[in-house]
């Protein structure tokens, strides 16, 4: 079944969209800035200049609203998959959305990245941190669905943990080892596609025949 076409979004719509991302940028740069709890809604409502109200309408909390950036890259992610071409293979048009939206900005900036890295493992965002990567799975599994016309949702969101895994291992190695995002990120992602060859040899290994009791003794 052909993808369906992504939905074109209304003006309204892109309007709400950018006001939620400045929402979250600015609650982000403030909290780098001054620490989580010298940050009121408050400060980050007057810094992109609307009413706390209005924050309130896109965040239950200052906490959701820093650990939002986690989530705004779905969004891109579950355009770019929808809008690759009809009959290209599942895994072909995966990789090509996630690094899509990987390159976008280059390589990130160490530093910036070790601090939100330090921010990010405060016990005060810990659980919104860990709900916006399961929001951005649950999108991604979502979307992966529609792709391929509403199959197996099941395997939908193991293919899709499958992506994060890789995302979050790729990132996790830039930032340790050095080594580049991309050409690692892409690496990994043709690794799943292909059932990881380079790790099993490229034949599945057949189990050793039993040649025990169920007490361990021997057979023979």
């Amino acid at each position: 079944m052909p993808p369906e076409e992504p939905p074109k979004l209304t003006l309204r719509e892109r309007k709400k969209r950018e006001a939620r991302r400045a929402l979250a940028q600015a609650a982000l740069r403030l909290t780098l800035e001054r620490g989580l709890e010298n940050v009121r809604v408050e400060d980050i409502a007057s810094e992109v200049g609307v009413s706390p109200r209005t924050f309130n309408n896109y965040f239950s909390s200052k906490e959701q609203a820093v650990c939002s950036v986690v989530v705004d890259r779905h969004e891109g992610m579950r355009e770019a998959l929808l809008d690759r071409p009809e009959g290209e293979p599942l895994w072909e048009s995966v990789k090509h959305a996630v690094l899509e939206q990987y390159s976008r900005d280059g390589e990130p900036d160490r530093a910036y990245v070790a601090r939100i890295r330090e921010l990010m493992g405060q016990l005060m965002l810990r659980g919104e941190f860990l709900n916006a990567h399961a929001a951005v799975e649950r999108v991604l599994a979502e979307t992966i669905a529609k792709r391929v016309g509403g199959v197996d949702h099941l395997l939908c969101r193991l293919m899709a943990s499958s992506v994060e895994s890789a995302v979050r291992v790729a990132f996790v190695n830039w930032f340790t080892e050095g080594e580049p995002l991309l050409p690692t990120l892409e690496r990994l992602l043709d690794e799943l596609a292909a059932g990881m060859p380079t790790l099993t040899g490229g034949t599945e290994r057949k189990p050793e025949p039993n040649t025990t009791t169920p007490l361990g003794e021997s057979l023979c």
